[in-house]
């Protein structure tokens, strides 16, 4: 069903199923087959977007031009606020707003078509953003930023990074989560598919 309205939206659009879109889309999928969803009414919600089955969900969308196939980045996990900007808060901003949902999903376009699309449905493990409470914290010194932004990474113990908080200093002042290794994460489904805009498919 929600491969369906991927197709329909690229019969009249090239550009990649938004974020609004996406969480329309799959509210309708889930309730045709007979699973319980609802959208939150207040769409600029700080906490979950969606509660399916009794589970609150955060949603995510990746399709920047940089996207890797391997690891996945939210570019806007939370907003910072004005606060004190201090990294050891900000992390405890960052652990304290998961509370608010039980799941993590991101919808990820890796190829924009048009031969082929290709999306992606992905679960990040809570458990593994968790993992963040011991992250390594380091400010950018000299960053010209005001204030200055700072990383907080999280290693495995193979001395790998599994992924990173980047406190985003700038006029913003927001948290992205970078780099994180999506052999830690769940693919639910995939759509691969070529897709002939409308206009082409009228007979002349």
């Amino acid at each position: 069903m929600f491969g369906d309205a991927l197709r329909i939206h690229h019969a009249f659009s090239r550009q990649a199923l938004s974020k609004d879109r996406f969480e329309f889309a799959l509210e309708r999928s889930l309730n045709r087959a007979g699973i319980q969803a609802e959208l939150v009414k207040n769409r600029t919600n700080r906490g979950h977007d969606i509660t399916i089955n009794g589970v609150p969900v955060s949603l995510k969308t990746q399709a920047d031009a940089n996207i890797r196939a391997n690891s996945l980045h939210i570019s806007k996990f939370m907003e910072l606020g004005k606060g004190d900007w201090q990294l050891p808060l900000l992390r405890d901003m960052f652990l304290a707003h998961m509370h608010s949902y039980e799941r993590i999903f991101q919808f990820r376009c890796i190829l924009p078509g048009p031969t082929p699309y290709f999306y992606e449905l992905v679960e990040i493990p809570k458990a593994l953003l968790a993992e963040g409470k011991d992250a390594q914290l380091v400010t950018q010194t000299r960053s010209r930023q005001t204030p200055q932004p700072g990383y907080g990474n999280v290693f495995g113990v193979d001395g790998n990074l599994k992924f990173a908080l980047y406190f985003d200093g700038g006029t913003e002042r927001k948290l992205q989560v970078k780099k994180i290794r999506k052999e830690l994460c769940i693919v639910h489904a995939t759509w691969r598919f070529e897709s002939t805009p409308f206009e082409q498919s009228i007979p002349r």
